[in-house]
């Protein structure tokens, strides 16, 4: 019978608990946020604006292709016919950066080549510019985060080891379990919004680096499309 009533005993321990897992966990995930104290608010903001930096510098990154080869083609043929000032309006019909470049470099002809490479290269640093813009905000959103999820989670346990001091230490380990969970929600949520960030930042950074490299691949093909009547002039001489 003893063998019996524990065991019976065990069951509804385990039915017990069951329930109050099942309890827990019903609990939805706004509402598990909710848990985390007044720091879910900048973590909130935080999300968001990684969430905009993403989204407007992939945009303005998929904006900014174009054909190179194509536009160079076009334009050499349009410079070759004389009509220096149509392919500059040409460059204008394109809203794109490796256009802006070109045209800063067209509408220098006739000047000593170094000029025409000073004013690429000055176009081109604007150009970059602008494709990095925001992007220190993405970097400081990823190392920010999880600081904030750190001190929430901080002053959460301070928080619970002084009520702790204040009953005693005649705590209920549910009650303690409870106070340190949601004291754990501002790290989890710090963390999934700086690794959110840092890997957009990286990923976003590297075609932006891609993006450079062909910009100064067609700055160079440009220069030297330029360069080569006078090679033909000069092999001919």
């Amino acid at each position: 019978m003893n063998i019996i009533t524990g065991l019976l005993f065990q069951a509804t321990e385990a039915d017990t608990l069951a329930q109050m897992l099942n309890e827990d966990t019903s609990m939805s995930f706004l509402e598990i946020l909710t848990q985390g104290g007044v720091l879910m608010i900048p973590l909130f903001i935080l999300s968001v604006l990684a969430i905009y930096v993403i989204a407007e510098r992939w945009r303005k990154l998929e904006n900014s292709k174009m054909d190179v080869a194509a536009m160079l083609n076009n334009i050499e043929s349009l410079l070759k016919s004389g009509s220096q000032q149509r392919a500059i309006q040409y460059c204008e019909e394109f809203d794109k950066p490796l256009a802006r470049i070109l045209k800063s470099g067209i509408r220098r002809l006739g000047r000593p080549i170094r000029d025409i490479e000073e004013a690429i290269r000055n176009a081109g640093k604007k150009e970059i510019y602008y494709l990095e813009k925001r992007m220190n905000w993405l970097a400081t959103i990823a190392g920010v985060a999880p600081l904030v999820g750190f001190t929430g989670t901080v002053t959460g346990m301070i928080q619970a080891f002084m009520d702790i001091q204040s009953l005693q230490g005649n705590v209920n380990p549910s009650v303690l379990a409870g106070g340190i969970w949601e004291a754990l929600i501002t790290t989890a949520t710090g963390l999934i919004v700086g690794i959110i960030a840092y890997g957009f930042y990286n990923f976003l950074l590297g075609k932006i680096n891609r993006m450079i490299f062909e910009l100064e691949n067609a700055s160079a093909d440009f220069v030297d499309l330029l360069q080569t009547p006078s090679r033909k002039k000069k092999q001919e001489a």
